[in-house]
């Protein structure tokens, strides 16, 4: 085949196009490269403020374009408008929307601690809907503090660069007489990072700022001798110390800050008052927050909220209900509304060109170099002024001197490049700037009077050029004229702080969100548990018989009543053995009739698990012990802080060998005589120094000696006014004194406490019983009848007892309880 002809150059093929302005390149180097130069430019030209004048360039256009159009403080207002037009059309070519946000928020006195735009009109609010109004109805002109940015701008300080078309310039950077970075802060989310500083207090800002001149090697906490911290124009208050330590120090922090809020009391009801709120929130949000969480059930106890604010100053009412803790309630609004926020502080700035996290020292020192920039290029700018101002004063004098040669050889001249030139001839010898203003001068400079003035402007003059001299020459005299001038500027602007620093409580726990409420906590033998108020309770006299309790099942029954409070601890405790717990406060409150929620609802019971012992306690305290015993006759005693756990999931409480259960744990002092019943109805009675204290997983020791085929089925603490109540499965029961009882040592079989016989049946429940209680028998079938424990028969040991309850032949005693008295006495 003959060889093809390679394309002509031009043509399709070669990768060029005509002139070869077509160049091929990598797909993938080419996204690399323009997306990092994107990314530079949001850096660089959007997001990041520089950090010699704290401004990003948008604002510092605005600045100077409003300082051009001599919108300045002596002048009047202009239109919003026409300043966007004025920015847009010389300096920023993006569009007017974006100019005019940033002109609105520099106007907010509540987005910068010393606005630099005075506006006037609606430039918005702190809600999410309270925007500026459109900028054809705002006016704005430089606030008076913004002139201090612009100082000194005509006097060479600064550099400036073509603007986007080159038909005028703009500056690199403002002069920023004062710190605005720190005191004014600011916010930018750049590529891949992002800038959060905080305004702070101006007086404060200079006088670190003084500081560092004199010091130039301060450390940030130096500075914190004199920067409290953050200062927002919003006020509110500053938790704890720790994140502006961490912010000064490393650039990087956390601030907590917290609403300005009281309790009020009017008319049997209490109100929370809200008046300074967190930085970048608003009254509206903060309401609404509050409708959403009191909507989902989050929030209790609220039953109004009312805004107040007016005057740009907020004012939130919360109305409590008659109930409610007004704490509890506060506290609950801290934590899960914005009336608490953190401030995440990221002092981001660009330093020539390149973006930096600074610390505390940092930043001020980067505007120190700044300031000593500035007043060095004024200074040389001024000398030379009043230099070239000098020359030709020294001149003008000499003219006078010699006025009749001068005038004589200006009217020989036939023009007046001739006169010049005559003049700066011999015998004159002035140079061609004095020989021009020579000829400017006018008939009145030719007298005495014109002379006297010139020479005091000369004295004042070399004055000024020797202090100027001395100021370049000295690097302490210039810093020490920059920290006179910073000070001026903090006496003609410096007010208070606004936000105060308190002390951290820290996170708010548990104790600082639920009221302390007395409550009643009972639990079912099918397993029911619920908490009930003691204000629902009625106070009766002893012996009364309560109020009605829960509708219950016909076979199931109240085992256990606790007294206790919202914030107190419960122990419970299964017959594996293991031990929950919980908080008063974490039990459901059901009205005083409910049944309950189960148990398996609340802890992670196994099958076949139940719980046989809640116990109370408001702190776990080392003097105090529980005594378990199992169905085996095991006991053990363990001192009451070794169960200051919180695993929800259960810890081990004994151990169990295996096949034996846990039939009940009781507090003890210490002291106490304990009483053991079985099955097979023997008891015994020993003193609790008998069992040591042991750790949680121990197993105990022998607590009674029982026969084959009995175990125990009760343990309880021996209390002198009571007497024990003994039930069979058969119906019968008893109750015998407990002196009859004889204090044994531990581990034997005990003596008798009923008599049994095949028709009597075994011992199903005994239990401590004084005369004014109430007992409940529960049969299989569920019948429940309820017994004075006075009429019970009281008989010795060795008797068989009497019928307490009917049953038929298929029917047996299931359980047996003591009434709850569920009435505070």
């Amino acid at each position: 085949m003959p060889e093809e002809e390679p394309p002509a150059p031009g043509q399709a093929g070669d990768g060029q196009g005509p002139g070869g302005a077509i160049e091929l390149i990598e797909l993938q180097e080419e996204m690399e490269r323009s997306f990092l130069e994107y990314s530079m430019s949001v850096i660089v030209s959007r997001a990041l403020p520089d950090v010699r004048d704290g401004l990003k360039p948008v604002h510092r256009r605005i600045l100077y374009s409003m300082y051009e159009q001599n919108l300045r403080p002596d002048r009047p207002h202009a239109k919003c408008a026409k300043a966007v037009g004025e920015v847009m059309g010389n300096y920023h070519p993006h569009g007017d929307a974006a100019i005019y946000d940033a002109l609105a928020r520099m106007a907010q006195d509540f987005s910068l601690r010393h606005p630099l735009i005075d506006g006037h009109g609606n430039f918005g609010g702190r809600g999410p809907e309270e925007g500026p109004a459109a900028m054809r109805y705002t006016e704005c002109r430089l606030a008076p503090i913004a002139m201090e940015m612009l100082a000194g701008i005509d006097e060479e300080t600064i550099d400036f660069v073509p603007n986007y078309d080159a038909t005028t310039v703009e500056p690199t950077v403002l002069p920023a007489r004062f710190p605005n970075l720190l005191v004014n802060g600011s916010q930018g989310i750049a590529v891949g990072m992002a800038t959060n500083i905080p305004p702070h207090n101006l007086g404060e800002v200079i006088d670190a700022v003084v500081y560092v001149l004199e010091h130039p090697d301060a450390t940030p906490d130096d500075l914190l001798r004199f920067v409290q911290g953050p200062d927002f124009p919003t006020g509110a208050l500053i938790l704890g110390r720790q994140g502006i330590l961490d912010a000064a120090r490393t650039g990087r922090g956390s601030i907590k800050l917290r609403a300005v809020a009281e309790i009020e009391e009017r008319r049997g009801t209490s109100r929370i008052v809200v008046t300074d709120i967190p930085f970048q929130t608003s009254v509206e949000v903060i309401e609404q927050k509050i409708g959403e969480l009191v909507e989902a059930g989050t929030l209790e106890g609220i039953a109004d909220t009312q805004n107040d604010s007016h005057g740009g100053q907020p004012r939130l009412v919360i109305q409590l209900k008659r109930d409610a803790n007004p704490n509890v309630v506060l506290n609950n609004l801290f934590k899960h509304t914005p009336l608490q926020t953190n401030f995440p502080v990221n002092m981001v700035a660009l330093v020539d060109g390149v973006p930096r996290t600074l610390n505390l020292a940092q930043l001020v020192s980067h505007y120190v170099d700044h300031q000593i920039e500035v007043v060095t290029r004024r200074s040389r700018f001024r000398l030379d002024k009043a230099e070239r101002r000098a020359h030709i004063v020294e001149g003008l004098l000499r003219a006078i001197d010699m006025l009749d040669a001068v005038i004589a050889a200006i009217r020989a001249a036939e023009d007046r490049p001739a006169a010049r030139t005559a003049l700066c001839s011999e015998p004159f010898s002035f140079s061609e700037e004095q020989a021009e203003h020579i000829l400017d001068m006018t008939l009145a400079r030719l007298t005495r009077l014109g002379r006297s003035n010139l020479e005091e402007e000369l004295t004042e003059l070399r004055a000024t050029i020797a202090e100027l001299q001395a100021i370049l020459a000295d690097d302490a005299r210039l810093r020490g004229v920059i920290g006179e001038e910073l000070r001026a500027i903090r006496d003609r602007y410096a007010d208070p702080r606004r936000t105060r620093i308190v002390h951290d409580p820290g996170d708010l726990g548990v104790e600082d969100l639920v009221a302390d409420d007395p409550l009643v906590i009972t639990m079912t033998r099918a397993g029911y548990v619920k908490a009930v108020p003691a204000s629902s309770f009625r106070t009766q006299a002893r012996g009364g018989r309560g109020v009605q309790g829960a509708k219950l099942k016909d076979e199931d029954l109240v085992t256990q009543v606790v007294h206790t409070s919202a914030l107190s601890h419960l122990l419970l405790f299964s017959n594996r053995g293991r031990v929950y717990r919980l908080r008063g406060h974490e039990v459901p409150v059901k009205d005083r009739s409910a049944r309950g929620t189960p148990v398996v609802n609340l802890l992670p019971l196994e099958p076949g698990e139940r719980i046989q012992a809640v116990i109370s306690t408001r702190e776990l305290d080392p003097e105090r012990y529980l005594l378990f015993c199992t169905k085996d006759g095991q006991v053990k005693k363990t001192a009451l802080a070794e169960y200051d756990k919180s695993r929800r999931e259960g810890f081990i409480a004994i151990a169990l060998r295996d096949g034996d259960e846990l039939v009940r744990v009781v507090p003890t002092s210490g002291e106490d005589d304990l009483l053991l019943v079985s099955r097979s109805g023997m008891a015994i009675r020993f003193n609790e120094a008998e069992v040591r204290p042991m750790g949680r997983d121990a197993a105990g020791v022998r607590g009674m000696r029982l026969k084959p085929g009995d175990d125990v089925v009760s343990c309880d603490v021996v209390r002198p006014e009571a007497d024990l109540l003994v039930v069979t499965d058969a119906g019968y029961g008893k109750r015998t004194k407990v002196e009859h009882f004889p204090r044994q040592g531990r581990g034997g079989q005990g003596v008798r406490a009923i008599r049994l016989t095949a028709r009597r049946g075994e011992v199903v429940g005994a239990l401590m019983a004084a005369l004014d209680q109430e007992v409940l028998v529960v049969s299989s079938a569920g019948v429940v009848i309820r017994t004075a424990v006075r009429q019970v028969a009281a008989q010795g040991r060795d008797a068989t007892g009497v019928r307490l309850m009917s049953l038929d032949d298929d029917q047996r005693v299931a359980a047996v309880a003591l009434v709850v008295q569920e009435d505070e006495d």
